[in-house]
């Protein structure tokens, strides 16, 4: 992943967020655990559908998991029986602040959607 200085991660997130917001039936732009969901959907494979409140927790964390492998933390194991992927640390985190982990996985975020949805920064 190329490095982006914050100011110009945080003006791409927000853009990316409008995009997502205009391609999808939401009323506003996610927010980065909103957008970590969809990427969960997405990186599940399953479609849209109603998703218990445990699920959703699961899918923001298929999301997060699958952006930070991106940077090599996290690699995925494979596939439960019923098609959930499930992922293992690769690489230690950085030690930093919320900011900096904020950062980090919007620039993850928008690495992801690049590779995965051509959008482009």
């Amino acid at each position: 992943m190329r490095a982006v200085p914050e100011p110009d991660i945080n003006a791409s997130f927000q853009r990316a967020m409008q995009f997502l917001k205009e391609t999808t039936t939401e009323d506003k732009a996610p927010t980065l655990d909103g957008a970590l969901f969809l990427i969960g959907i997405q990186e599940l494979g399953q479609g849209v559908r109603t998703f218990s409140k445990e699920e959703k927790q699961d899918l923001m964390h298929i999301g997060a998991c699958k952006v930070l492998s991106l940077g090599g933390y996290y690699e995925l194991t494979g596939l439960d029986a019923e098609g959930w992927p499930h992922w293992a640390p690769a690489a230690p985190l950085p030690n930093q602040g919320l900011t900096a982990q904020e950062t980090m996985l919007k620039g993850y975020i928008l690495a992801y959607m690049e590779q995965e949805l051509g959008w482009q920064m």
